[in-house]
This record gives C-alpha cells, structure tokens and sequence, in this order.
C-alpha cells in the first residue's frame, strides 16, 4: 500500500523503521518545522524529520497541515493509508478522508484510558500497573475512534516514563505492521471504544512536576518516575549550615514507610537523609542539580555536606524550568 507518515516525535521512530522495511510503499513524511531546543533555543528539526532525511522520503515540515496548500500535496501521493503517530497536531476531517483505506493513529495506552498528549506519564504518576498500544482509526474526536489493535504490556516498578516510552514504542513496530497488512487483506476489524470509561491524559506543564511534601511518598515517587526525563520533578535543596539553596530535579527516589517521632516538617531531611514527606518518607537515589550533571544522591551528599535538618521545598513556578536531558 501507499502510505502518508505524520509525525514529529520519537515515539514513532521504531514504527517508521518497521515500515521502511515492509514491503509497504512510504511516499511522504509530514512533520512539523524545526522547533526550539536545548539550552540555547535554537531551532532543531523534529526526530522524524531527520529520519526522513536519512532515508530519502519525501518530506513536509508545516505547522498546518489542514491548509489547502499542504492537503493538496499530499492528496497528490494518491495514499491508501494515513499513519499518524504523536504528531502534535489535529488532523481535520478533510485531510482523514483522503486515503482509500483509513487514517489510523498509534496511541501509548489502551484507550479509552489516557486519552490526549501524555498518556505514558500519566499512567505512572496514577499508579496504573499495565499500560501499552492502541491502534485506532482517527475522527474527529480526539483518541475516540474504533480500534483496530491493542498490546499490553506491565509497567515495571521502578520504571520511568522514559523508559516506557521506548518500550511501547519498540511494541507498536510490529503491531503496526500486522495491522496495516489485514487493513491491505481487508480483515481489519473495527471495535468501537467503550467512551464511559475515557481517561484523560492532558498535556505536560512544568507546574505538573513541582515537588509537593505535604503530599505522600509513594504518590511523590511515582511522580518522580512519571515526569523523567521531563519536565522533571523538581524542589529547591535548602542548606541549614551555609544557608545557600539550588534548584533539584530528583531523577529516581524510593517511598519509605517510617514513623515521624520527631515530628518533623514535610520537606526536612531525616537523620536518615531522608525526606519527611506527607505520610512516610522518600530516599532519593539520582538527583540533578540545575545547570550540573545527573548524580546519584550520596555524591550530592558529600558535594554539598548535607546534613540531617536540611530542606526539600516545593519550587516557586517561575523558578522551575530547567533542562533535565
């Protein structure tokens, strides 16, 4: 078959893999433009778009692509088959109805659950203890159109959103491909989603990952997990012998269920090194200091002496953006 690739992020690299291989016919990938990255901003195309160029294929960088100009190139491919994985972008109803087969998505969840842009790091943060890959036909409504395919997958316990991210992306490759052959057969079957038991998943903000520890240590480990490597969850360290702060992003902790019989503030490093949480305590493993390198915690500790009565604070919004990759 003829296919049309949208896409922008790497969760879809695997998947484009797959399909250079196949015995399918890639004509054209449409991206979005070369976006701001790093610390110094500058514009740097899309991972999809430098595959692309690696591969030879045909290549559309727009930031609309339901405008007349960009729909009526890629009608010109005469596609059979749209495939659009984390693209950014709302596909209109003109654009879905231009291929001869279907306009199909690959999703990190089995929806209806987690819905919208960040379903991996939410289903971490909820405490979800499977996730994996959906593949459904597009309409209008965003993550509602019937499924063609699902693959499930445990998510480990100490597993970040990185990390499951790269495994469910290597798990939708052949997936794709056996769905895109019984679409070619026409023994593709549709199931309708089941839309009472939608979950949102909404779009990343950095406030999302503000260190809370007020707030439990196992919901504040999971948050750890679900928001790395970005945004990062992050708190200022507060020494109480030099008196000095630095920003944090804690890369990797373990709640610990302890008593608190000092009673001591949420935030407050334990004799333990600990921080007292909420309810119980985190021990924080890898941490990264802002503008340093990523380290685990005991080098932190001798780096900076810190000492019992030290400080984890929840980071003001205006100070929390920093890079963590």
């Amino acid at each position: 078959m003829k296919i049309v690739y949208l896409g922008s992020g790497r969760f879809g690299i695997d998947c484009l893999n797959a399909l250079a291989r196949s015995q399918h016919n890639l004509q054209l990938v449409v991206t979005q433009p070369p976006q701001p990255a790093g610390r110094g901003r500058k514009p740097r195309p899309m991972p999809v778009a430098e595959w692309a160029t690696r591969h030879s294929i045909p290549l559309i960088e727009t930031d609309n692509v339901n405008s007349v100009q960009t729909i009526d190139k890629i009608a010109g491919c005469g596609p059979d088959l749209f495939v659009a994985i984390a693209f950014g972008r709302k596909i209109g109803n003109r654009l879905i109805n231009i291929p001869s087969k279907d306009t199909i998505n690959v999703h990190a969840s089995l929806l209806p659950r987690y819905r919208g842009a960040a379903p991996v790091n939410w289903a971490i943060v909820n405490g979800e203890r499977q996730s994996g890959v959906t593949i459904f036909s597009i309409v209008e409504e965003i993550d509602a159109g019937p499924i063609l395919a699902q693959a499930k997958t445990e998510i480990q316990p100490n597993e970040t959103a990185g990390r499951l991210h790269d495994r469910l992306a290597e798990l939708a490759a052949p997936l794709l491909l056996e769905t895109i052959d019984k679409i070619a057969d026409g023994s593709a079957t549709h199931t309708e989603q089941d839309h009472s038991r939608a979950t949102l998943a909404p779009r990343l903000k950095k406030n999302d990952a503000l260190l809370d520890f007020d707030e439990p240590a196992d919901l504040l480990e999971r948050k750890i997990r679900g928001f790395w490597p970005w945004p990062g969850a992050s708190a200022v360290y507060l020494s109480a012998n030099t008196g000095k702060s630095i920003r944090v992003a804690i890369a990797m902790a373990q709640a610990v269920d302890i008593t608190n019989p000092q009673d001591l503030p949420s935030g407050t490093v334990d004799e333990n090194l600990n921080i007292i949480c909420g309810r119980g305590a985190l021990k924080i493993i890898e941490i990264k200091p802002a503008a340093g390198r990523l380290m685990q915690f005991k080098d932190f500790v001798n780096g900076r002496q810190a000492r019992p009565g030290d400080r984890f604070a929840k980071t003001q919004s205006k100070d929390s953006g920093f890079h963590t990759r």
